[in-house]
């Protein structure tokens, strides 16, 4: 069986980082098939990583990029990763959802109504993301390794994160594959495809929304059934990780994406599930008195962040047996400090 280990996107990842885009297709704007994009991503990763290992403070928008490699062939199946500074240079917007109230005493009648409302409610925020699985890789477990290694390194730090961190998930298509919120909004004000749009937003060339989207209050009643239905509603292909999300500690919010719709979901990061529960251990060879368990571990250190889940024993006394497979692939010797939490 294959052995899996998280660890940052390296320079040589280049060509498995194109690989795994292709893949992806265009529905994961923030890993584009392009070679110099994604070096550009992977140079940006390692100088955030270069900071956080230095103890610097935060620099506007940081990016964290994350690999999943197959450490028994040498490919990188997978990518995750974390945002620093959301709109920071190019804001990030969002519709808020909220309610209107209207009130007639004379006829006694009350009509609340949801309306939707330009904003740039998460500026500053870190963000989740970019979290891809090549389908030959996922098997049980495989896809949970991936998506809280994010976690993971942000236990190393949370205070690094800041105090909110959100994810988006893509929003509901109909049958034919089409957003019904962006056929009933968005399509009318951009004058362009859905694919275009979200392609533009997600290089970071957004400011056609400001120039073109209208700032008044959409109301959402007077959308189309289909759209209605649709807001803060995830496709079915993201259902998966919205679960993975709502299990770590993440909380439906009060806005949607701007394009189709889909939910934003967001945290603190001291509440999230891997960073609240994961302890530090020492490394150890010998058999434990406890009982082995599932449990996710990595190298509490930027510099050489390596996470991997495997089967561990804990010690009473604080530390952690790992085998010397497991050692190999954290590249981590006996005596060392790891961070880990359950599976």
């Amino acid at each position: 069986m294959s052995r899996f280990v998280v660890r940052p996107a390296q320079a040589g990842d280049d060509a498995g980082l194109v690989r795994l885009a292709e893949g992806a297709g265009t529905g994961l704007t923030t890993l584009p098939a392009n070679p110099d994009a994604l070096a550009e991503r992977v140079e940006r990763s390692l100088s955030s990583f270069s900071r956080a290992a230095s103890g610097q403070a935060p620099t506007g928008t940081e990016c964290f990029l994350l690999v999943l490699e197959d450490v028994d062939r040498g490919d990188l199946v997978g990518t995750a990763a974390v945002y620093l500074g959301v709109g920071h240079d190019r804001p990030f917007w969002n519709f808020r959802r909220s309610i209107h109230s209207h009130y007639c005493h004379e006829l006694g009648i009350r009509v609340d109504s949801e309306v939707l409302m330009l904003a740039n409610d998460y500026t500053g925020a870190a963000e989740v993301g970019t979290l891809y699985l090549d389908p030959a890789a996922r098997l049980p477990g495989v896809g949970a390794l991936l998506a809280r290694s994010r976690y993971l390194m942000m236990a190393v730090d949370p205070d690094r994160f800041g105090s909110r961190v959100i994810a988006e998930l893509r929003g509901w298509l109909d049958a034919d594959g089409r957003s019904p919120f962006w056929e009933a909004v968005g399509h009318h004000f951009f004058q362009m495809s859905f694919e275009r749009a979200d392609f533009l937003s997600g290089i970071g060339q957004n400011g056609f929304i400001a120039d073109l989207m209208p700032r008044f209050p959409i109301y959402s009643d007077l959308l189309p059934p289909a759209a209605r239905q649709a807001i803060a509603r995830a496709q079915e292909a993201s259902q998966p990780a919205l679960h993975l999300l709502l299990k770590e500690g993440f909380r439906h919010s009060h806005s949607v994406d701007i394009f189709d719709a889909g939910p934003v979901l967001e945290a603190h990061p001291h509440d999230l599930r891997t960073v609240r529960d994961s302890r530090t251990a020492v490394v150890m060879a010998d058999t434990s008195d406890e009982e082995p368990q599932e449990v996710l571990v990595c190298i509490p250190d930027f510099t050489r962040f390596r996470a991997l889940r495997t089967t561990a024993s804990p010690d009473s006394a604080g530390g952690l047996v790992l085998s010397p497979a497991d050692r190999a692939a954290l590249k981590v010797g006996l005596g060392e400090t790891v961070l880990w939490c359950r599976a």
